[in-house]
């Protein structure tokens, strides 16, 4: 059967639909989880390599499909479909905008603590594709902690489901923790189940600007201090550039557990607003992200010729710039401590954005099983899977 004959809507792609500079023939646009599962069934019948797509706001992170014949787009994919807030569980589709999701759950008192840029675009489904993280993953986690069920579509069109809408019958495989961050490679999400938080009863962010070289100490004393903070987060603009530091409190007392880590650090001032940097992504055409122990806080700071923004306590970090990234130096300095660093978004094809992965073999093997025709995003993941 044809794209043509699924009764799904499908119109002729363009320039605008490139990903990463491939441009696909075709541009579908399911509005269920069936019709995705029809889509992926007519594109394995014909060997069609598809790349799913939600909001559009990272199709140019990752590297370039080896071939897109169909891009997926979730956009018509946007309901929220039950929010038990009894339960502190939501379930929605992958074509869902955070901000949307952000407001409806707001309205009840609860919140997703992804972080997520607000008015970003993105969605749910691009979100765990891309396995973000904002500030409050110190406190929180990150996606893969926050996420206890999901349903996916694989590349035959088979559709699975892992975990529940409810957090105590998370049980079995767990499908949520292997698509995040897989950047549609295994398959598409198309739903997705998280675990919420009550709105905090009040927030404080402490923003200061400690010397450079003091920021691993101050922030190391943050992230143990008796206030303890959801998110200790640092900002340094340009590479010979001071570096401004801000600690966030929530709940109870925040005011005055604000003052106890203004005293921590020494200076600085409390405030109700976060600073305006405060969980964004730094600009610049090439943006990559350091992952380490956060006592490597200090030869990260160092080894960065860039701009860098991030969070010192959870040992993340993204790093921005508009000139040639010096990756190699700076994978060096934090693969010494232990870390990692992976090109997220470049324009230059030559950088190798992931270095060295430990778990490729196995990587691949998943592969083989979840997409054996290679026709999920092929080539965009690590190792050009």
């Amino acid at each position: 059967m044809t794209l043509a004959q699924i009764g799904v809507d499908v119109r002729q792609a363009g320039q605008g639909d490139a990903v990463r500079g491939v441009v696909p023939r075709w541009v579908a646009l399911p509005t269920s989880v069936e019709e995705i599962a029809a889509v992926l069934r007519a594109c394995a019948e014909q060997d069609l390599a598809v790349t799913p797509a939600g909001g559009r706001t990272k199709l140019g992170w990752a590297a370039s499909p080896e071939r897109c014949d169909v891009l997926l787009d979730l956009s018509r994919m946007d309901a929220l479909l039950e929010h038990a807030a009894g339960d502190l569980v939501v379930r929605a589709q992958a074509g869902l905008p955070m901000d949307a999701l952000a407001a409806a759950l707001a309205d009840k008192g609860q919140e997703l603590a992804l972080d997520v840029p607000p008015g970003w675009g993105a969605t749910v489904g691009g979100t765990l594709a891309a396995g973000l993280a904002g500030p409050r993953a110190f406190r929180y986690g990150t996606a893969r902690d926050l996420l206890i069920g999901v349903t996916v579509v694989l590349a035959d069109g088979t559709i699975a489901r892992s975990g529940g809408k409810v957090v105590k019958n998370v049980a079995g495989y767990d499908l949520g923790k292997l698509f995040t961050g897989s950047y549609g490679t295994l398959g598409v999400i198309a739903e997705a189940t998280f675990r919420l938080h009550p709105l905090p009863a009040g927030r404080r962010w402490v923003v200061a600007e400690p010397d450079a070289a003091e920021v691993p100490a101050v922030a190391a004393a943050l992230a143990t201090a008796q206030a303890e903070p959801s998110a200790v987060e640092v900002d340094r603009p340009r590479q010979d550039g001071p570096v401004a530091l801000a600690a966030l409190v929530e709940g109870t007392a925040a005011e005055a557990r604000a003052e106890a880590l203004r005293e921590i650090v020494g200076s600085g001032t409390v405030t109700a607003e976060p600073p305006a940097w405060w969980g964004r992504i730094p600009p610049g055409e090439t943006l990559a992200e350091a992952r380490f122990p956060p006592a490597a806080t200090g030869a990260v700071l160092e080894a960065a010729g860039t701009a860098l923004r991030g969070s010192p306590v959870s040992g993340r970090m993204l790093l921005a710039t508009d000139e040639r990234l010096g990756v190699s130096t700076l994978r060096k300095a934090v693969e010494e401590h232990g870390g990692r660093v992976v090109v997220l978004r470049t324009p230059d094809d030559d950088v190798d954005r992931w270095g060295q992965v430990s778990a490729l073999g196995l990587m691949r093997r998943v592969k083989e099983r979840f997409d054996p025709g290679r026709r999920m995003s092929p080539g965009r993941f690590v190792g050009g899977l």
